[in-house]
């Protein structure tokens, strides 16, 4: 299994990189941006952490605008120690309360294996210093990243941490029962 991407980053509608195209895009918003006023503080003091597959929308899934939640994301939208740091900010300086966790069907990580970062090590040399958090069982590892924020000592509000996997065909939400 190759580990490398070597693909074009040139945009074929633009013939500049697909960042170019972006910036571009950024100027456009920015004539346009209105300063909303906000601080950094969530209006709904919640914290969404999913996982950064891009075809789950958050906010529109979850009926969020702009200033509603804090959202973190990453491969999995597994509770890493930077998952933690972030809630711990999140709550500590930031005034959240609870915590949201969505996982999704067809996630890229029940495709993977820890083999992946043997693969890196022989491709770059190096073995990263992170696990790839691979599973097979997408309701168990909601369970498990609810426990690992339930039971970190670094957060003040763990009563209200639900667990959810969003439906990439249907758009649902199914909760995760914990104890299950």
């Amino acid at each position: 299994m190759s580990t490398s991407a070597h693909t074009s980053t040139t945009d074929v509608r633009t013939g500049g990189t697909v960042t170019d195209r972006l910036v571009e895009a950024n100027k456009r918003y920015a004539a346009g941006f209105k300063d909303p006023g906000m601080d950094a503080r969530p209006v709904q003091q919640v914290a969404v952490v999913a996982c950064m597959d891009a075809r789950l929308d958050l906010h529109a899934a979850l009926g969020l605008e702009l200033g509603d939640c804090h959202t973190i994301r990453n491969a999995g939208g597994v509770v890493t120690d930077d998952v933690i740091r972030s809630l711990t900010i999140s709550q500590r300086a930031l005034g959240t309360r609870s915590v949201m966790l969505v996982h999704h069907t067809g996630c890229g990580l029940e495709k993977l294996t820890e083999e992946f970062r043997q693969d890196l090590e022989v491709e770059v040399g190096q073995r990263p210093t992170w696990a790839v958090e691979a599973f097979r069982d997408v309701d168990q590892d909601v369970r498990q990243s609810m426990q690992r924020v339930r039971t970190s000592p670094f957060l003040l509000h763990t009563d209200d941490v639900r667990g959810f996997v969003f439906d990439v065909h249907t758009g649902l939400l199914r909760e995760i029962d914990p104890a299950a």
